[in-house]
């Protein structure tokens, strides 16, 4: 697949089943299932994550993969699900609202209601903005 940047002569935005399956079949399900590899490989290699209700950046891929390190370390079931999607192909963009569930090793579930927002460029995320309904457990 050719790179997409807006405006260049000959190329055509990513169609919206991509969206939906980097997201959800992709992305989350790396996450739910605990894979780095899977995870990693939506990412640009210079991407950013920014959970937004904290304020707090993860530049690259190599801090994106400590930050998910550390997530995965604390939680011995994550669970995304209800997803809610809108897809913007013409700026190769998605948005996802859905519900966290996080459970520790002692049995305590956190609830979250969230909404990310994703730039994709060729085919990778380029900027993850995430926004928690609770306290940034991406730390």
């Amino acid at each position: 697949m050719a790179d997409w940047t807006p405006g260049m002569a000959g190329q055509v935005p990513l169609p919206y089943p991509f969206y939906i399956d980097i997201v959800t079949k992709r992305y989350f399900d790396g996450v739910d299932n605990k894979n780095m590899t899977q995870v990693l490989n939506c990412f640009a290699p210079n991407a950013i994550l920014h959970e937004a209700t904290s304020d707090t950046t993860h530049n690259g891929r190599d801090a994106i993969r400590a930050m998910f390190e550390d997530f995965f370390g604390a939680y011995e079931t994550i669970v995304h699900r209800d997803f809610t999607c809108t897809v913007d192909e013409a700026n190769g963009r998605i948005a996802a609202s859905f519900t966290a569930e996080l459970t520790d090793a002692d049995g305590a579930v956190t609830l979250l209601n969230n909404t990310n927002f994703w730039r994709v460029r060729a085919g990778k995320f380029q900027e993850v903005y995430v926004y928690m309904s609770g306290a940034n457990v991406l730390v």
